[in-house]
């Protein structure tokens, strides 16, 4: 680093650290460092625009992380939920009617809005797929299926303008095995 380009490095720390201009040489003496009137408060002003437009950008995608977070949470609970309510039913249509209720109330405790869509997939299945197939429930001792639970989530903030276009698709799955040692309880089949 030349000389030159040492001591304008020096004025300008001095002037961060000292404030107005004053500057310590080399042997203690204050001396004026000269700057145009157009620099005063504009450090400032930089750093007030910079930030702005660089923390509400990091700001809102927070905000989205988390809230399709909290509802890959909610529909996590929600086929946990539905699972338990369809193996401890008396029947078949009565288990699947309280999943679908387990799971809505769960989204809603989490507070996931919308209605969730339940489906009872083979064991294995891929809730994540388009169509991970629906029909498999049973309460044949000793069964297992998969239930799968699917809402659409709107990021925060985008409201009526970008519906539909800015929603998000969560998935959850909890796998649902039937006691063995418990009284089959299917309904008769015609």
């Amino acid at each position: 680093m030349t000389p030159r380009r040492l001591r304008t490095v020096h004025a300008i720390w001095a002037r961060v650290v000292w404030g107005k201009g004053q500057a310590r040489g080399v042997g203690g003496a204050a001396h004026r460092v000269g700057r145009g009137a157009t620099d005063d408060g504009s450090a400032m002003i930089e750093f007030v625009g910079l930030s702005v437009v660089l923390l509400v950008p990091f700001v809102y995608l927070f905000l989205c992380v988390f809230a399709v977070q909290k509802s890959a949470f909610g529909v996590t609970q929600a086929a946990r939920e539905a699972g338990r309510a369809f193996a401890t039913a008396d029947t078949e249509t009565q288990g699947a009617d309280r999943a679908r209720l387990a799971a809505a109330l769960s989204l809603q405790d989490q507070g996931v809005a919308g209605q969730p869509q339940v489906h009872f997939a083979p064991a294995g299945a891929n809730c994540g797929a388009g169509n991970p197939g629906d029909g498999a429930q049973t309460l044949e001792p000793g069964a297992s299926f998969v239930i799968c639970v699917r809402t659409v989530v709107a990021l925060p903030g985008t409201g009526a303008l970008f519906a539909g276009i800015t929603d998000v698709t969560v998935n959850g799955q909890f796998t649902v095995v039937i006691d063995q040692f418990r009284a089959d309880r299917r309904e008769a089949q015609p």
